[in-house]
């Protein structure tokens, strides 16, 4: 056999290979009855790319957007897509929800094995202000399914309740004892005006350059307020693969996250910040932050 015959022979070989693989890819197809059972939520499936979408329309909101009123149609449907992946399954959705239901439906995801991959609004100048959350995950198809039920059924309890902790001071008159902070937390505390900052620095490479802590690639947290009655707030710098551990550290400490989404473009390894609130005691707050700093090493 000539290296012409030898080679023809390979390329048709590798052919039928990757026609076999992505046979074997779609051969299985989404178990479309039990994902609505378990969902809760009527779906479609596109055969063509052999994913099973589930929706949920917010027809409870009414929204107006720059004085428009807008429908589940123009933006307001929750859903949650299903595709087989090898023996596994992968999910990817989004989540429309009011800003109190945000870190409670949040919860749930993260405690039914839903990954929490970005939180951020899509639109300005809307009433009532309506958050993003999108979701993630790869696993046993029932579980995923289970986890994207109770958090449409979370959405739904959720719809009229109040979930912040508000607390009422002027952040601008703060009397708190920084050194609890420093003890907890382990890093320096910065008296900025009236309130107490601390700042972690990280690293990343973009277009062959070491950016850091001036740069924006940190984490810090600002503590403003009394002993016994303050806030913390901030933004965390984490890996996507430290991402999942330090919201369930924040979420466990009754932190509210405030949004997930990327500060830059190109940078490796990648960074996502994360936006988060909380109200309590300086030494609860600090635990809480330190937590979440220990996550990022686990």
């Amino acid at each position: 056999m000539n290296k012409m015959c030898l080679a023809q022979v390979l390329v048709l070989w590798l052919s039928s290979l990757l026609s076999d693989v992505s046979a074997a890819e779609h051969a299985t197809t989404p178990d479309t009855a039990k994902i609505e059972q378990l969902t809760g939520a009527k779906g479609k499936l596109d055969a063509a790319e052999n994913v099973f979408k589930v929706t949920v329309p917010r027809n409870d909101l009414t929204v107006t957007v720059a004085g428009v009123k807008m429908t589940p149609a123009t933006g307001f449907t929750s859903w949650a897509a299903f595709t087989p992946a090898g023996d596994k399954t992968m999910i990817m959705g989004d989540m429309v929800l009011q800003e109190d239901q945000i870190n409670p439906v949040m919860s749930t995801a993260l405690e039914n094995g839903i990954e929490v991959t970005a939180l951020h609004n899509h639109f300005l100048w809307d009433t009532p202000k309506i958050m993003f959350m999108h979701i993630g995950g790869s696993g046993d198809m029932e579980k995923l399914a289970t986890g994207v039920g109770k958090v449409f059924a979370k959405i739904k309890e959720t719809g009229n309740v109040k979930q912040l902790k508000r607390i009422a001071f002027d952040a601008g008159k703060t009397s708190l004892d920084p050194k609890p902070i420093e003890a907890i937390i382990a890093a320096p505390v910065e008296k900025t005006g009236e309130v107490y900052k601390v700042t972690l620095g990280r690293t990343t490479q973009m277009d062959g350059h070491t950016m850091g802590k001036i740069m924006g690639v940190n984490t810090w947290a600002v503590f403003a307020g009394s002993d016994n009655k303050a806030i913390v707030e901030g933004d965390f710098a984490v890996l996507e693969s430290e991402l999942q551990g330090v919201l369930k550290a924040l979420r466990a400490a009754d932190v509210a996250i405030t949004s997930i989404h990327n500060h830059m473009v190109g940078e490796s390894p990648r960074i996502v910040f994360l936006h988060y609130w909380g109200a309590g005691t300086v030494s609860d707050l600090a635990k809480a932050i330190k937590a979440a700093i220990d996550a990022q090493s686990e």
